[in-house]
């Protein structure tokens, strides 16, 4: 079986517009969650935003008269540096992988479904850098953006394409933040994953875009093995047992040729409502993994959706190039049933491998694992 690579990287984050400036925020356990006042919303709600003014500054050199939606220009900008800097000039045989849950869904406030629909953002996009492949769009629910990196994987060890790049995005609309609040899911302050304080989501938006390759050529990581398996519990509630998330893992790690104990590091979902972070401890814990050093990186996000999942296995895999563990923003005391080894302080350690994870509605769960290639600084 082909091995394939993650080697280029790049995200659009309330934090910067960059790998390092988000690494750098994240190691000085700054947050991009604030509280915004929006016309969209009846009240303030706390959320991790991109700042118009920024976002727009910093498209301008991209912009080439198109009439582009905020969130293609978040994606634009995620992938033009990860285009320029693999070299590749997208031909027959580089792929385009798109993950998004609602795409361009503030199109249908202006009656324009046409814009709106999956397929017209996709080919936005291509056309932009000149893809002349059929994009492939992953939309299943919040593990879509660690998913995308799998079914990447999967397509360039079918030989389907020599490489891949994945791109990654949700914004932040009407329709999300009415969406949660009729779930009476969304956190009054910033959320705190795993913590017994926790009591809901907070929502974030960002972009991100990786490029895969089975040319292991200043590879980040090696992606050694996915898992991604339905338990189809409840169409918003996660299983009680953990079961759909403990076979992803089981079968990442089968894949990969792995124990449990060769773990050094989970980057989890945990979106700090109840019952998702007590269903990942039940997971960790079946799993054999209750003592890894875990975080989740919503605290200084917010739950971005479609793009969580790429965005967050973008920082593990820097993490594990650069030997470095982030605290999990917002936890204080465990508030969970099993143990969980939730990291609390930046430190500086040697990773071998990490394992990314992800669950979404309808009972998705995906799991990914990483092994370093040589190339970082440890």
């Amino acid at each position: 079986m082909k091995k394939t690579y993650i080697t280029y990287t790049n995200c659009v984050t309330p934090l910067g517009f960059s790998v390092t400036q988000n690494t750098q925020a994240l190691a000085q356990g700054v947050t991009g969650i604030n509280l915004h006042n929006t016309s969209f919303a009846e009240a303030p709600f706390y959320a991790g935003i991109i700042d118009d003014a920024q976002l727009h500054n910093a498209f301008t050199p991209l912009d080439d008269g198109g009439q582009y939606s905020r969130l293609e220009k978040m994606l634009l900008l995620a992938l033009a540096p990860v285009i320029q800097q693999s070299g590749i000039k997208p031909g027959g045989r580089t792929g385009l992988i798109i993950s998004t849950t609602k795409g361009n869904i503030t199109a249908l406030q202006h009656n324009d479904e046409q814009k709106a629909a999956l397929p017209a953002l996709a080919q936005t996009l291509a056309r932009f850098f000149g893809f002349v492949t059929e994009s492939v769009i992953v939309s299943n629910a919040c593990v879509s953006g660690i998913l995308a990196v799998s079914v990447a994987k999967r397509l360039l060890q079918a030989g389907v394409y020599d490489d891949i790049f994945v791109v990654a995005g949700d914004e932040v609309s009407e329709f999300v933040i009415s969406g949660f609040n009729s779930f009476q899911a969304m956190s009054s302050t910033p959320c705190r994953p795993y913590s017994s304080q926790r009591d809901g989501i907070t929502i974030g938006e960002a972009a991100a875009a990786a490029f895969i390759t089975v040319n292991p050529q200043n590879a980040k990581a090696t992606i050694s093995g996915d898992g991604a398996i339905n338990d189809a519990n409840h169409i918003s509630g996660p299983s009680r047992t953990g079961e759909g998330l403990v076979r992803s893992i089981q079968s990442a790690l089968a894949e990969a040729g792995l124990a449990a104990n060769s773990i050094d590091y989970i980057s989890a979902h945990g979106t700090a409502t109840l019952y998702n972070d007590e269903m990942e401890a039940i997971a960790f814990n079946r799993a054999g993994l209750g003592h890894v050093p875990l975080n989740s990186l919503k605290g200084y996000y917010g739950h971005t959706l479609g793009a969580s999942g790429l965005l967050e296995a973008v920082i593990a895999v820097e993490a594990l190039a650069n030997g470095e563990l982030y605290p999990s923003l917002g936890y204080t005391e465990n508030g969970v049933t099993q143990p969980v080894n939730i990291i609390t302080e930046y430190s500086k350690k040697p990773l071998q491998r990490i394992l990314k994870t992800a669950s979404g509605f309808g009972g998705c769960n995906t799991a990914v694992v990483f092994e370093k290639t040589g190339n970082g600084s440890w």
